[in-house]
């Protein structure tokens, strides 16, 4: 007895759902994923494309001229035509695919390398400022250096006219035209 009640709790506590078309089926699927949300879907890998069977190499029923055409006869070369037909398509799309993925090769190969282009022109356009700062930093110092030494070798000629200027007051104690003028001559 108790078997049949819990049977029957079960029943109550899930409704039956009529399915009326392909939205109910598809909105009870994410009702049940929506249940879990942390158990993971499943999704299908994508299946691999068959290819077609290659055409029969030797054909063994041939429609001749001569004979007629039996009743049966147009069933079996619509369904020649058919995969004959299915074949060149699928030949026709692979081609197709080949191309638009070479293409799409060929272009993400010259974006890289324009973008490798690019980065290798603003990188020599940094070294390029690097080496001038470099240069400007490096040259101050050696300016300074050859300000320096132009500075004590003037220091060293404002120091050889002063003494002249000492030793030529001492020996020559001509009168400046100044002085002259007022009448005032140093003896």
């Amino acid at each position: 007895m108790e078997s049949q009640t819990k049977k029957s709790e079960d029943a109550d506590s899930k409704p039956v759902v009529v399915l009326k078309g392909p939205t109910d089926i598809q909105r009870l699927k994410l009702e049940k994923l929506m249940r879990n949300p942390n158990k993971e879907a499943f999704i299908p890998e994508k299946s691999k494309e068959k290819e077609p069977r290659a055409p029969h190499e030797f054909i063994r029923n041939v429609w001749g001229s001569s004979a007629g055409a039996g009743s049966g006869d147009f069933h079996v070369y619509r369904g020649v035509r058919r995969r004959e037909y299915a074949r060149q398509k699928f030949i026709d799309e692979k081609a197709e695919k080949t191309a638009k993925d070479q293409e799409y090769q060929k272009k993400i190969e010259q974006n890289q390398k324009a973008a490798d282009e690019r980065t290798a022109k603003k990188r020599a356009k940094r070294n390029k400022k690097k080496q001038k700062l470099k240069a400007k930093k490096s040259k101050p110092s050696e300016e300074t250096t050859k300000k320096e030494e132009n500075d004590d070798s003037e220091e060293e000629e404002d120091s050889d006219e002063e003494d002249e200027e000492r030793s030529g007051q001492a020996s020559d104690k001509r009168p400046t035209e100044d002085e002259e003028r007022n009448g005032q001559a140093s003896d």
